[in-house]
């Protein structure tokens, strides 16, 4: 097979299909080209195929996919969780006398958004009590944020079933790209999963889909002078001042020596870290012993989340009786350092060299 011939089979395998089976009439009535001399438009299939609806076997083949076909009422309420509203405004400028527009997502995915977020806060909150507010901002993103819901989407088998528009960026609105509209998809599937069912089953979805897999936080985790960060944050424990210790060493006057530095606070190791260079090792004992403060985490079935208060009951949680969880809140932990933000820190800051 040619190269031509390969980059047509990808193009076409991107086109949106529709199968004649669920169509009432095929070919379309826009297909065929009448013989007279008013200017008609021309006919694009593919944007023919993106306005035509999902079949219903495949939303309800869907739901089934990823468990939640006891908890969605309809295929109607999947074929709304997948249309975005760029959707809408296309379908409205093709069939202008059509009365039956599709229903968008728009405020599914703005509650499941909110939904999310909450989630994923008080889990990141009570698993990792010592995370920075910065790193725990860029951990959320890393779990519920566009990037990972329009991925869990694809993996979902979702992107079929999108109807979505691109659209460039204007000065009221920004672009619709496809991952953006994408990743309305899981929004709204909570949203719908806390409508139509309860709040902690909502919460039990996304703890399954998205807080599960694993972030490495330890590459989030940047200083620009670890030395700096770990005697302030050893002041604010009250603890003696950290001073480092060399350890081992081999091959001091080769090319390649080899140093392990500990950094210690009275007699308690703190950190340590190797290198080919005392400045070297140093710096990473240091990192290594902010690694251990900022990363401590409970264990899974110590974790308990303020959600847990809401009812269990089915419907909303605002308007139903029923029994409330248990909650027990954790000890106060020592504020993070302030470090290298804004005017706040007490530390001496760092002159730059220009």
């Amino acid at each position: 097979m040619g190269h031509v011939q390969k980059r047509l089979l990808s193009s076409a395998s991107r086109l949106a299909s529709v199968s004649p089976s669920v169509l009432p009439k095929f070919p379309p009535r826009d297909a065929f080209i009448a013989e007279d001399e008013v200017a008609r438009p021309s006919f694009d299939p593919e944007l023919w195929a993106s306005l035509q609806p999902v079949p219903s076997s495949a939303l309800s083949s869907f739901a089934h996919r990823i468990g939640l076909a006891s908890v969605v009422s309809s295929d109607d309420e999947v074929r709304q969780a997948c249309t975005h509203p760029s959707f809408v405004e296309v379908f409205r400028h093709h069939y202008p006398q059509e009365k039956r527009i599709p229903k968008s997502n728009h405020q599914l995915s703005a509650l499941g958004n909110s939904l999310m977020g909450l989630f994923a806060t008080e889990y990141l909150q009570a698993k990792y009590p010592y995370l920075p507010t910065r790193v725990q901002k860029a951990a959320l993103t890393a779990h519920v944020g566009p990037a990972t819901l329009a991925s869990v989407a694809q993996e979902m088998g979702a992107a079929p079933l999108l109807k979505w528009h691109r659209k460039p960026e204007t000065p009221t609105s920004p672009s619709v790209l496809h991952a953006d509209a994408l990743a309305s998809i899981p929004r709204s599937l909570t949203a719908l999963i806390y409508k139509n069912h309860s709040l902690p089953y909502a919460r039990k979805f996304v703890h399954s889909y998205f807080l599960t897999r694993q972030v490495d936080l330890r590459a989030m985790l940047k200083f620009l002078d670890p030395k700096k960060a770990l005697k302030e944050m050893v002041y604010r424990f009250g603890r003696e001042p950290p001073k480092s210790r060399l350890l081992k060493e081999t091959g001091r006057f080769t090319n390649s020596p080899v140093f392990v530095v500990g950094v210690f606070s009275g007699a308690d190791k703190l950190g340590e870290g190797f290198g080919s260079s005392l400045k070297m090792a140093e710096f990473r004992a240091a990192e290594n012993a902010l690694h251990r403060v900022f990363l401590t985490h409970r264990p899974e079935h110590e974790i308990q989340l303020p959600s847990n208060t809401f009812p269990t009951g089915l419907g909303d949680v605002f308007r139903q009786g029923g029994t409330q969880g248990s909650y027990q809140p954790p000890e106060l932990v020592a504020a993070e350092i302030r470090y290298a933000s804004s005017d706040n820190s007490k530390a001496a800051p760092i002159r730059r060299r220009v």
